[in-house]
């Protein structure tokens, strides 16, 4: 009786590690998961930020373009 009682403790052990270790499994995994979202977002907020101070430095240089009489780059 004593074995039998032994063997399911250790048992019972057993599977409570394991089924621990899946969910600390899964934890990573999510955490893993939200970090790359954030990576994913914050590369593309910061694309977005580049894509309009390029956006707005081609116009700046229209602009000036646009208000010189000639080659020197003397105002009108």
């Amino acid at each position: 009786m004593r074995k039998l009682v032994t063997t399911f403790a250790a048992l019972a052990l057993i599977v409570s590690i394991s089924s621990c270790r899946e969910t600390t499994e899964e934890k990573a995994e999510d955490t893993v998961e939200s970090a790359a979202q954030d990576a994913e977002n914050n590369l593309e907020r910061a694309g977005d930020e580049i894509e309009n101070a390029a956006d707005n430095a081609g116009q700046e240089i229209d602009e000036e373009i646009n208000n010189t009489d000639d080659v020197n780059g003397d105002d009108d």
